[in-house]
């Protein structure tokens, strides 16, 4: 059975800093393509950041410089370094993990941990 579990979310101060951490158990990390979305209230989810197999990154356009994706294979564990924090970036924050089927992979999904940015 596969899990993501995040953790790191909560409350903090516009211009603040958190680490959420995203433990992958029942599959191996280092082969999936890991990223993190976003989901605020009234909108859609959307990628934040995301990182392949041979370490590519990519970041959407309003966490750039702010944000950053990192993984360790042998914790199995993603996380995403969060400075410089906006009220904007106030969402539900899920990680993911994906391989193509054809490659007997999966499309998987964490149960979301918030974030709130608010002084």
């Amino acid at each position: 059975q596969v899990q993501l579990v995040e953790s790191g979310g909560g409350l903090v101060q516009p211009g603040g800093s958190l680490r959420l951490s995203c433990a992958a158990s029942g599959i191996s990390s280092s082969i999936y393509d890991m990223g993190w979305y976003r989901q605020a209230p009234g909108k859609q989810r959307e990628l934040v950041a995301d990182m392949t197999t041979f370490g590519s990154t990519n970041y959407a356009n309003s966490v750039k410089g702010r944000f950053t994706i990192s993984r360790d294979n042998a914790q199995n564990t993603v996380y995403l370094q969060m400075n410089s924090l906006k009220p904007e970036d106030t969402a539900v924050y899920y990680c993911n993990a994906f391989r193509p089927r054809w490659q007997s992979g999966g499309n998987y999904w964490g149960q979301g941990t918030q974030v709130t940015v608010s002084s």
